[in-house]
């Protein structure tokens, strides 16, 4: 890490913005119409959309400033209160309601949270920072009071990302109000949890506020011989001296203790999920991560303010598995083996400036946001991979852990980005509204191969320009549609053209005035030129290669309802046309071939009901949720294909008292068991888990 770069950073991060709560689209004391929202969460305020399913604003880090109605793009906002009411555990669990995501098609691969949109590859950020080299982590939902989904090409906003979109984690943060809430869980597995969230205004201080939340947890998975452990531990502190300024702190600290795959199943047949085929002494995951973030913010007064984001993150990731090598066609019940895994670690520091200036100049309202990021970041990754001893599908005898290691790769990665963006709304007459950015990436990247004698480093600099451009029309101040164009350079790599993506998007949403709801559709066509995947090599091992260009086109329908007082509704439709344009991947021609993970229809829908005072001690509330996967492909050439699969999933909570509650949730309900992913093995979907909470809350 270089010195100059964080003291640069300290020095930026000091001033920040802060902007009033309560504006949508209205003029304030000094006339000023304020085209963006409100940022609750960096204030230390109450987040108005924690208690709904249906959010009416996007925050993303600051970096788009308009309500979700207002928005010209798809986007979702899975919120605290929906990740309570469907009791998601992990990313994927949040994510596999949201239109156009298709999650957990690695199975019983547990190393990362596995998610496509749109097809393509998301990247992830947290308050509006890219996760960068800290993205491969299995994030805990606990940490985030809402989760954001942009679906589609957005390097203008972000820089360097993939093209299917991007998912934003908004840190919890405290309130100036208490907060106080513990559960006590029980589920599949041996699975058991605590967890805790305490905050309020500090005591006889009423410009400090903090918060404490925590989890342990310890259980299995659906296979054998399996582990899933987890601590984690985050506090923070908000200072605001005053309404017009806000400065927060958090830290936070990670650690999962875990096995990161079942090593898969034989090709021949379908298994029974807990058979377990790899080595119980050489199957491991150990992750360790601390993290520090800074949010500073300031409001100047008539329509200028400034806020400042700052993170620094360290990371251990070391894992090691043993999976099985199948053919089609195999005769007897011996079946070739291979360890992989690697050690890993990661330090990063990454911040951001932005300046926002809100005008009006006759009908007109101007919105304009510019910046500075940057990202100063190093990892270094020691990989190994070699062959194992076979084991008998009849009779397995587990042999241990490999005698040595077989290091195919030691690597060190420095990257040092510096980047520049302006984002300018126009409002005319309050109904058209004008938005187009652009951003200025400057990344030297530089890679050192540490495994000869001495070692070897190559380097690279790449100066990018992403921009997006945007037309909304509020035909009523229910109803806006709009058009966009953006687009998207994929983090870069030395010696490789970058990945660049582009997309055309119209869409309409409806928010009704008589009803908490909003809906979206949205048609796209999203392209990926210099396109590369992974490919499975004849001898076992895993390359990426390079297969030229990639598009789908498609239309993302989402509905998110609160009915009445009782009844909340969540659903969402995707269709993908998938095509690869031009390609080839080992002599083998790929021109017309669909994407491999992505299906053609992906639905799904979730229904809550509340029986308010149904017990003489308070409510019953239930949930019902259907998830349809249709068919896709596992390879790049097209050659085997999942069956489709319908999962049902629900929960119950039923009141103890004022402030406590019992809530039962299960997932995946009839145990339906299917092929999700395959290769030299066969990986299937999660089996049926259920868990038990007692929630207590003062």
């Amino acid at each position: 890490m270089r010195s100059g770069t964080a003291v640069l950073a300290l020095m930026l991060a000091a001033p920040a913005l802060a902007q009033e709560s309560t504006e949508k689209m209205e003029k304030d004391q000094s006339g000023i119409v304020r085209l963006g929202t409100i940022f609750l969460q960096v204030l230390g305020l109450s987040d108005e959309d924690a208690t709904s399913v249906v959010a009416s604003e996007l925050w993303v880090g600051g970096k788009v400033a308009t309500s979700v109605l207002d928005t010209p793009a798809s986007v979702s906002v899975i919120t605290e209160k929906e990740i309570e009411l469907r009791k998601a555990e992990t990313t994927e669990e949040v994510l596999q309601y949201t239109a156009g995501v298709h999650t957990d098609y690695y199975g019983t691969d547990d190393r990362n949270d596995y998610f496509l949109i749109r097809g393509f590859q998301a990247t992830t950020y947290r308050d509006g920072l890219t996760l960068g080299s800290m993205r491969g982590v299995r994030e805990e939902p606990l940490a985030y009071e809402r989760v954001e989904v942009l679906r589609g090409a957005n390097s203008a906003l972000f820089g360097a990302a993939d093209p299917g979109g991007s998912v934003n984690f908004v840190t919890r943060q405290p309130r100036f109000e208490k907060i106080a809430e513990t559960t006590l869980g029980f589920g599949s597995h041996g699975s058991r949890e605590a967890s805790f969230d305490f905050g309020n205004e500090m005591p006889g201080n009423e410009t400090l506020a903090f918060r404490l939340t925590g989890k342990v947890a310890k259980g299995g998975l659906d296979y054998d011989y399996s582990r899933d452990d987890e601590t984690f531990l985050m506090g923070g502190v908000t200072w605001r001296p005053t309404d017009s300024t806000a400065v927060t702190l958090v830290l936070d600290h990670l650690d999962r203790s875990g096995t990161p795959n079942s090593g898969g199943y034989p090709l021949d047949r379908e298994y029974d999920r807990s058979d377990f085929f790899g080595e119980p002494g050489f199957n491991y995951h150990e992750v360790n991560r601390d993290s520090a973030t800074l949010l500073v913010t300031h409001d100047f007064g008539n329509g200028l303010s400034l806020r400042s984001n700052l993170r620094y993150s360290d990371l251990t990731d070391d894992f090691g598995y043993i999976y099985l090598f199948d053919f089609a066609g195999r005769t007897g019940t011996s079946v070739a083996r291979y360890y992989f895994g690697g050690d890993s670690s990661a330090e990063e520091l990454i911040g951001n400036v932005v300046l926002q200036y809100d005008t009006t100049f006759g009908n007109i309202a101007s919105s304009t946001l510019g910046g500075i990021e940057f990202r100063d970041a190093t990892s270094r990754s020691d990989s190994f991979y070699g062959l194992a001893t076979p084991i008998d599908l009849a009779n397995p005898v587990y042999t241990g852990a490999p005698a040595t290691l077989a290091y195919y790769a030691r690597n060190r990665m420095d990257y040092d980005t510096k980047s520049l963006f302006l984002t300018q709304n126009l409002s005319f007459n309050e109904r058209l509204i004008l938005t187009f950015g652009l951003r200025r990436d400057f990344m030297d990247v530089a890679s050192t191969d540490l495994i000869p004698a001495t070692p070897v480093t190559t380097s690279g600099s790449f100066a990018e320009t992403s921009g997006r451009a945007a037309l909304t029309y509020k035909v009523t101040d229910e109803v806006s549609v709009y058009g966009s164009y953006v687009e998207s350079v994929a983090p870069p790599a030395i010696g490789v053209e970058p990945e660049r993506g582009e997309q055309f998007e119209i869409g309409a949403k409806y928010a009704p005035s008589g009803m908490n709801a909003l809906f979206s559709v949205a048609v796209y066509d999203l392209s990926k030129q210099n396109v590369t995947i992974p490919v499975v090599q004849p001898d076992g091992t895993i390359t990426r290669e390079r297969i030229g260009e990639s598009r789908v086109r498609g239309i993302d329908f989402e509905a998110r309802a609160e009915v009445n007082e009782n009844l909340s509704l969540i659903g969402s439709y995707s269709y993908m046309d998938t095509e690869v344009v031009r390609g080839v991947v080992r002599g083998v021609t790929l021109d017309g071939k669909q994407f491999t993970s992505a299906p053609n229809h992906i639905a799904s829908i979730w229904a809550n009901y509340t029986w308010a005072d149904a017990l003489p001690q308070g409510d019953v509330t239930a949930g019902v949720g259907l998830r349809y996967v249709g068919s896709y492909y596992f390879d790049a050439a097209n050659t085997r294909k999942s069956s489709e699969a319908l999962l049902v999933d629900g929960s119950l909570a039923v009141d103890l008292t004022d402030s406590a509650a019992l809530e039962l949730s299960v997932s995946n309900l009839f145990d339906e068991q299917h092929i999700v992913g395959s290769g030299t093995a066969d990986y299937y979907n999660p089996g049926r888990a259920f868990g038990l909470t007692l929630r207590k809350t003062w």
